[in-house]
């Protein structure tokens, strides 16, 4: 069963409460899932494997499809990571160089897909 679609209004209130600096567990879950379904839209596919735990999951890029083990092409990276360099308040590669994104195989530079535009 694929996961619930986030609706636009409740992505972008989650991300004002982000950014409010005020938010619920739950709101910070929200944002997440909100910019990983917006990534997907713009680059669907599986070829690499988009992770920000605890929070989800998502394979995007379109590309050699990978069905066992570690996909070979992963990124990783946390919550408020991933928040500022999928809305474009922090650069991927300052975030990628100070070590906050985990970045492996020769797809996985999301840089050309970021920001997003909730």
């Amino acid at each position: 069963m694929p996961p619930r679609r986030i609706e636009t209004g409740d992505g972008r209130a989650a991300l004002a409460a982000v950014a409010a600096g005020d938010a619920a567990r739950t709101a910070t879950a929200t944002a997440v899932r909100y910019l990983l379904q917006l990534l997907v839209e713009k680059a669907p596919g599986n070829s690499v494997e988009m992770r920000v735990p605890p929070f989800g999951a998502v394979q995007v890029i379109e590309g050699p499809r990978h069905t066992r083990g570690t996909p070979p092409n992963v990124v990783e990276t946390d919550a408020a990571t991933w928040i500022a360099v999928a809305t474009g308040a922090e650069d991927w590669a300052d975030a990628a160089v100070s070590g906050r994104i985990v970045a492996s195989g020769v797809r996985a530079d999301l840089s050309a897909l970021l920001p997003l535009r909730p």
